[in-house]
């Protein structure tokens, strides 16, 4: 029995024996090497839970940020098709001028809706159109003209009656008047023109050349998109071009920031040219302008003596201005732009230095970037930002959004600004601009002749100004595109826009 009784036991306890490789028991299974434990497989699983809840969050946080911020530009976006909806339900705005002339309007042409624009080219790069794409006005007021404010109610009514929503309305800051003046001064030329309001940043009129007809983009599409092509390009705002002697107001007054109180004893004997080193600058059309002072150098644009103005100034400084005006900087503007730019480090060789404080060399700019530092040179120091849209109405006049005039910031003192408006204004008196003295009105400017080749005969025609001078009112910038003197050419024009502001036969 005892014999029977010990194997009894012995088989209880040799079943009861733990198999560590057959039930995984093992001092590895618990942590120590080998798979985790069933703790930390719930830890790991909350920690992953943990994260990918904050992520969602976080998420759902920056798309609610985002999104209202955006919600022009994600509307706007090509492969919205919210907009082609929207263009279903709803018929798009009218744009008009500042003093309530139809721009742009969507008519009915044999039961079809099309975009109509009454000044054919006169407008073509400001508006813009809006077949194949969208650009100009018809582009920054997308979201508003493609939207009504049309009640529920209505929206109702409109769509049982199957009559489309009516679009709400862009009222600009455009003043036909002047539009028109300078569309026909700049003729048969090739180039650009900005007309300004310097108090305030709205853009008067834009005109850009060669243009084309906005009621004719869907046919003419083709040829105007040719290689080669860029009638298309707004230059006014797009249009790089090397700034020549109206560049001098930036070196101007870079060497006024430099001397303060004995900036009008500088003097200079022009004999022609500047040499320094390997290179030599001369004036344009070979002048000799003989003793100048300083008020006389910017008057007479004298290219030698504001070389060896450029050369005393200190190079560090003259970055520091040039980042103050906006050079190879974004500018405040909403319109489709380049940016201008100034090839100058402090490294730059001397001869770099030279073209560049001329206007000359690698520098390039905007017609719309010259004429916003005219304007804030006109506005004490403080520029204005520029604007092209001063209202979005409904179809009954009842203004949804207003657009007010918004302060960048100071470019340079007032005390500055007061300086370069006398030198700007000798130049009209007794320097190259004096087609516009003698006028009912006064005015203060500067003129430009850019080379653009390696020919001193080919240049473009710079003018930018305002008047009256002592209160001024507009700001105007011409360019022309490969015609000589802007004394010749461009000074004419500026003036024939100023003359339609002032309302003077000229």
């Amino acid at each position: 029995m005892a014999e029977r009784g010990q194997k009894r036991t012995g088989g209880r306890q040799t079943g009861r024996r733990h198999d560590p490789q057959r039930y995984g028991t093992s001092d590895q299974s618990r942590g120590k090497g080998g798979l985790p434990d069933e703790k930390t497989s719930r830890m790991q699983l909350i920690g992953c839970a943990v994260f990918f809840c904050v992520l969602f969050v976080a998420m759902a946080a920056y798309l609610c940020i985002y999104i209202p911020s955006h919600s022009e530009e994600l509307f706007n976006n090509s492969y919205n098709s919210r907009q082609s909806v929207l263009a279903q339900q709803n018929t798009r705005g009218t744009i008009y001028s500042s003093d309530g002339e139809v721009l742009a309007e969507t008519v009915t042409v044999d039961g079809e809706e099309v975009r109509q624009y009454p000044y054919e080219n006169m407008f073509s790069h400001i508006v813009g159109y809006s077949t194949r794409g969208k650009t100009g006005l018809e582009s920054l007021a997308n979201y508003d003209l493609i939207n009504t404010s049309a009640s529920a109610s209505e929206q109702a009514q409109n769509a049982a009656a199957g009559v489309k929503n009516p679009g709400n309305n862009l009222v600009t800051t455009l003043d036909v008047t002047l539009q028109e003046a300078a569309y026909n001064a700049m003729g048969l030329y090739e180039g650009a023109i900005v007309v300004m309001e310097p108090s305030t940043g709205k853009i008067l009129a834009m005109v850009s050349k060669p243009d084309f007809d906005p009621n004719e983009i869907a046919q003419e599409w083709e040829n105007l998109n040719q290689e080669g092509s860029s009638v298309l390009l707004n230059r006014a705002s797009q249009g790089l071009y090397p700034p020549g002697s109206t560049f001098k107001m930036i070196t101007a007054l870079e060497y006024i920031r430099e001397h303060p109180d004995d900036w009008e004893n500088y003097t200079w004997q022009c004999s022609g040219s500047y040499t320094h080193g390997d290179t030599t600058i001369r004036c344009y059309h070979g002048s000799s302008h003989g003793s100048l002072d300083f008020m006389h150098s910017f008057a007479e644009s004298c290219n030698s003596s504001f070389a060896n103005i450029g050369m005393s100034l200190e190079r560090s400084s003259f970055l520091s201005t040039l980042d103050d005006l906006l050079f190879n900087q974004e500018l405040p503007v909403d319109i489709a732009y380049s940016r201008s730019s100034v090839a100058l480090t402090e490294d730059s060789g001397d001869a770099d230095m030279i073209q560049t404080v001329i206007g000359q060399g690698k520098t390039q700019m905007t017609p719309l970037h010259l004429c916003m530092i005219t304007s804030a040179i006109a506005n004490g120091g403080v520029l204005m930002k520029p604007y092209e849209m001063d209202r979005i109405e409904k179809p009954d006049g009842t203004v949804l959004k207003q657009y007010e005039p918004e302060e960048y910031g100071r470019l340079m003192t007032s005390e500055e600004a007061e300086i370069l408006t006398e030198l700007m204004t000798d130049v009209v008196e007794e320097g190259t601009a004096t087609k516009l003295s003698g006028l009912s009105y006064t005015a203060a400017g500067k003129t430009g002749s850019a080379e653009y080749t390696d020919s001193t005969s080919d240049s473009h025609a710079w003018f930018t100004g305002f008047a009256p001078a002592e209160n001024p009112q507009i700001a105007v910038t011409v360019i022309i595109e490969g015609i000589g003197s802007g004394g010749d050419y461009a000074v004419p024009i500026a003036k024939r826009v100023f003359d339609a502001y002032f309302g003077t036969v000229g």
